[in-house]
């Protein structure tokens, strides 16, 4: 049996992908699941049928971002993976994962779960499960890790900060950083003495909007 190879993308062609998924990136970050492919090409400033062309639908282009998302995370993943202990690793992945969801609201659950799960999608997914329950394996070994932490708690934690990140970002956007500290040092202490929390603490009215449900 024969298999047909995948062709890369020419370079003009890969630079206008990438050209679409920021923009798609950025406008459903700011509005929504309400943006249109019409939408998403003006902001790329590149023409609809190009974008068609590379995305024949919404739910395609949703899928795409959710395979950009999982190959930014897989890449995190395996270079906190390469640290030499896995203290360090999985500190290094958590704070990450938590950076990249507070800096993109693109990849805020409403989007992820409108998202198609394509083959590539679910197969990235695997992957970074993989390499994330290892790094977590390696950190409880090490007895570096608070008892009963798992791999699946990482979706949870990233989610929670992306929360605050969302609330806060006019008027404090790094706040989430004092938090995601306070979490990562609660499961995962750095060795030695921990450091001075980051920031300040956030007002009860900005800290009360944090808890409370969308409207």
């Amino acid at each position: 049996m024969t298999t047909t190879a995948v062709r890369p993308l020419r370079a003009d062609a890969a630079r206008n992908r990438a050209l679409i998924v920021d923009a798609a990136r950025r406008l459903f970050a700011e509005r929504g699941l309400d943006v249109t492919l019409h939408d998403v090409a003006e902001a790329a400033g590149v023409g609809v049928g190009t974008v068609y062309r590379r995305f024949p639908d919404k739910d395609a282009l949703l899928a795409g971002l959710v395979t950009a998302k999982y190959e930014t995370l897989v890449e995190l993943a395996e270079r906190a993976a390469a640290r030499p202990s896995g203290r360090e690793a999985l500190r290094e992945y958590l704070l990450g994962a938590m950076e990249l969801r507070a800096s993109d609201r693109s990849l805020s659950t409403a989007v992820m779960r409108a998202a198609p799960q394509t083959e590539q999608a679910l197969a990235l997914r695997a992957r970074l499960s993989e390499v994330v329950g290892g790094v977590v394996e390696r950190a409880h070994a090490e007895h570096a890790l608070r008892e009963g932490f798992t791999a699946d708690d990482v979706p949870a934690v990233t989610s929670m900060i992306g929360s605050i990140a969302d609330r806060t970002r006019g008027e404090s956007p790094d706040a989430w950083r004092r938090y995601g500290l306070l979490i990562a040092d609660a499961v995962c202490p750095p060795a030695g003495e921990l450091p001075p929390l980051v920031g300040e603490p956030l007002p009860p009215p900005t800290a009360g909007t944090c808890a409370a449900p969308r409207p």
